[in-house]
């Protein structure tokens, strides 16, 4: 699986995900600047509760941008097992119950689910739980993270 094709997948669902959020921001600002919704006494709060939403609609603008130009500088580098798993890794993981998944550890901005053919790849950041656990491990390693239910458990399968 080419990790080029990933980066690029990524970055075209950030765009998307960017697209959104401006067009949020341009609501948000809109609904709060509205002659309707000028305050009227203390207890009519629609113009600050939208002015609200502004401002974290435009956190969130920013927070994209940022994901998008680290992305962009991201250049995965091939396994190296003398190093173990690292960021830009493509790592197969299976759990307990023989159950595979695909990770791709990003720099940024994870949790997407990308589609290779008929193969989905979780995008995960190095930051994530999980990404941190991966983090020095090799094929054949165990992997386990804490949860809300307990403890899950994985094992390296592949990592590319």
């Amino acid at each position: 699986m080419d990790k080029h094709v990933l980066q690029q997948q990524v970055l075209a669902r950030l765009a998307e995900d960017l697209l959104q959020a401006e067009q949020a921001v341009r609501v948000a600002h809109e609904a709060a600047t509205h002659e309707e919704n000028i305050a009227e006494n203390k207890y009519d709060t629609l113009g600050l509760e939208a002015a609200y939403l502004a401002t974290g609609q435009a956190r969130r603008v920013e927070a994209i941008r940022q994901a998008m130009a680290v992305w962009r500088q991201f250049r995965p580098s091939p396994y190296d097992s003398s190093k173990g798993i690292q960021l830009g890794a493509l790592v197969c993981l299976v759990d307990a119950d023989d159950r595979q998944q695909q990770l791709f550890i990003g720099p940024a901005g994870g949790s997407m689910k990308l589609g290779i053919g008929a193969q989905l790849v979780q995008v995960i950041s190095s930051k994530a739980p999980l990404g941190q656990a991966m983090l020095g491990k090799c094929e054949g390693d165990e992997v386990s993270i804490h949860v809300a239910t307990g403890r899950q458990q994985f094992e390296v399968l592949r990592v590319d």
